[in-house]
Parts: C-alpha cells; structure tokens; sequence
C-alpha cells in the first residue's frame, strides 16, 4: 500500500525518534482508503485550504493524491471535535473523504544529518559545498547520527556581514530579510553563525555567535541579542523551511524506489505544492 511505503520511507529520510519531544510527527491522518489511480504525494510546509484543493485536482499524468507530507503538524493539539466549523478540520475531512492521507515529519526533519538545518547551514559557504567552512557543530542536545535541533557554522576566516546577508537571501531566493544589528562593540566580521529553521529563538538564544539566522524570533529576543553583541538575520518562519522541500523531494524518491516492499514506484509522482506560501510578504 502507498501510504505504508510512505510513512517507511519518511522514517529512513527523517527518523521519528529525532523529533523533539513536544512535537506531533509521523502519521496524523490516515485515509481509510485510496483512489484507484492515487499515485501522487504533495509535499507541502502547511496544509492550507489552497494545498488541500491542489491535491484534490489531478496531476498532469491523472493521478489522484494518495498522501500529502505536510512538513508542519496540522493536528498539534488536542481536538474535542471534529466538525467542518474551522478551516483546518474542514481541511482534514476532506482529506478523509478523498482518501487523502497526511504525514507529518517537523522536527525530525530539522534535527536529522542532511536535513533542514544543515541545507541552510550549506547556504553559509562560499559554494554551498562547504567552501569557507571550518566546521559545523550541534546546537543543543547531539542526537542520533550527527543530529540535532539546530547548527553553529564557524567559518575558516571571518566573513562580513554584508556577505553574509547575500548569501543567505540567494540561497532562500528572498529580496528582502529583516536584519538587526548589534549594539555597541560588535565584531566587524562574521566568524561563527547559530542556525535553527522556522521559530528558533530558543535554541539559537544564549549561543555563543556572531550572528543569529532563523525564520523569527520574539521581540525582546532579538532585543537581548543585539544588547549583547549579536547581529540577528530574521528570513520569515517557513521561507527557512519551504528551500528544502526539493532535497526532500529527491530522497523520498530514492527511499522510494529502493523499498522491496513497495512494487510500484516507477509510476509514483511526488510533487511539490504549487500553492503553499508563506503567509506573509512585504508590501
């Protein structure tokens, strides 16, 4: 069945034992059948109304969608009912009565080696290969493989602001990002840099760097860092998650096509959602 060689597969890309214990991951919504041409899975950062009517038309080839890997949880807290009243359960009851199932792999994904933090980590050096980089570090707890919730890149000499700047808005393709910078004696060159995808102000909070780069971070957050000496880089939550879904893409493929269990893969369609956004834009 797909959404079983899915939810394998997701567990060799992104391991759910990675997660942070306050996170909702895995399976959330399983279809209590598929379509008998279900052959696409989205990929999305939020299941918006907008993803979940992209995955009920069909694909260019006339698949239906058998599963969207939705990076963020849609169902994090506990729900006393379900109903169509909201927006998100309306969602997610659509989902069922298309036989649309729905995983979640969040911060597995973030902590895993070669997973969300260390493609923007690799935004950082010179050729996105590890040019200029003396070395990659865990920020908080090491787990697993090499893996944790956030990463500290110290670079072989330091790097200006500025060309810091530059390489982060390239390799997200933004124009713009929000940029706060230290208050008196701050360095002039940027040796070491703490990174956390989406909302990382504590675990980035307290590091010891000269620079912050995460997606937002709270306002007296950012006050405290600035106040201390460090230069805070805020790029918008999911536009420091939504540059990884191709890489994600391309593994889930892999892990696809290599699974002895799962037959059909050579006519799977894993797609990225055309119609997931980042909610905000600068106007």
């Amino acid at each position: 069945m797909l959404v079983n060689a899915i939810t394998r597969a997701m567990g060799r890309v992104a391991p759910l034992h990675l997660a942070e214990p306050w996170d909702n991951v895995g399976l959330l919504l399983e279809a209590p059948f598929t379509k008998l041409n279900a052959r696409r899975v989205l990929l999305t950062i939020d299941l918006t109304e907008s993803v979940v009517q992209e995955a009920l038309r069909p694909s260019a080839n006339d698949s239906a969608t058998a599963a969207i890997v939705c990076y963020h949880p849609p169902l994090f807290r506990a729900l006393k009912s379900l109903t169509l009243s909201t927006p998100l359960q309306n969602s997610m009851l659509t989902c069922i009565a298309s036989g649309i199932s729905v995983y979640s792999p969040h911060t597995a994904l973030d902590c895993v080696k070669g997973g969300v933090n260390d493609w923007l980590a690799s935004l950082l050096s010179e050729d996105r290969q590890g040019k200029g980089v003396r070395r990659v570090e865990i920020l908080g707890e090491e787990k697993d493989g090499g893996a944790g919730i956030g990463r500290r890149v110290v670079f072989s000499e330091g790097v200006s602001l500025d060309e810091v700047v530059r390489r982060v808005k390239t390799g997200l393709g933004l124009k713009h990002v929000q940029l706060a910078r230290a208050s008196g004696a701050a360095p002039s060159s940027i040796k070491a840099v703490a990174i956390c995808a989406g909302s990382g102000g504590s675990v980035v909070g307290g590091t010891d760097a000269d620079l912050y780069f995460t997606g937002e971070m709270g306002h007296h957050e950012v006050l405290a860092a600035v106040a201390k000496g460090t230069h805070v880089l805020l790029c918008g939550h999911s536009n420091t998650e939504r540059g990884y879904l191709p890489t994600l893409r391309s593994k889930l493929l892999q892990e696809l096509q290599t699974d002895t269990e799962f037959a059909d893969a050579a006519f799977l369609e894993v797609e990225i959602s055309q119609a997931d956004a980042d909610p905000l834009e600068t106007v």
